[in-house]
């Protein structure tokens, strides 16, 4: 495996619907070692997940790591509060925007970077019913549009 070469691990699909996303960043997580194994298996799930700053560091809650089958002992809580890996300034930059109104830190992804183990996080703004209606709207029109022109071109 490369070093730039990536591997999704978990989605958040449901960010894209509840969210309009400003900016993304990419933090590293501290882990243990059971808990990397488990990842590489694939076992992670961010879907009720959230992220809190805490006296200026990074924290994400409810992100679920399924317990290695062969760590006995050396398995951690599944739902711990596992702490980002982020520079100074990004977390002062995204603090002074979190200080604004409607904004807030949603995890996107975990992926493998190489060896490394990264979440994507974005800085967004939540959407209100009627921006999610107008997104669905938008794509129903699309996939229509998509279906007439393949139609049209058989």
């Amino acid at each position: 495996m490369s070093k730039d070469s990536i591997k999704l691990i978990a989605n958040n699909k449901k960010a894209y619907h509840d969210y309009f996303i400003e900016q993304k960043y990419e933090a590293g997580i501290e882990l243990v070692g059971t808990e990397v194994k488990s990842l590489r298996g694939g076992k992670c799930s961010i879907k009720e997940s959230f992220i809190r700053i805490e006296g200026g560091q990074v924290y994400v809650y409810g992100m679920h790591i399924s317990p290695y089958e062969k760590g006995n002992i050396f398995n951690k809580d599944p739902l711990r509060v596992r702490k980002l890996l982020l520079h100074r300034y990004e977390i002062n930059k995204i603090m002074g925007k979190i200080s604004e109104k409607g904004y807030t830190l949603v995890p996107l992804q975990v992926y493998l970077k190489g060896s490394l183990v990264k979440i994507e996080i974005a800085l967004a703004k939540g959407k209100k019913l009627y921006d999610k209606r107008q997104d669905i709207a938008k794509k129903d029109i699309q996939r229509e549009n998509e279906r007439n022109f393949k139609v049209q071109n058989l």
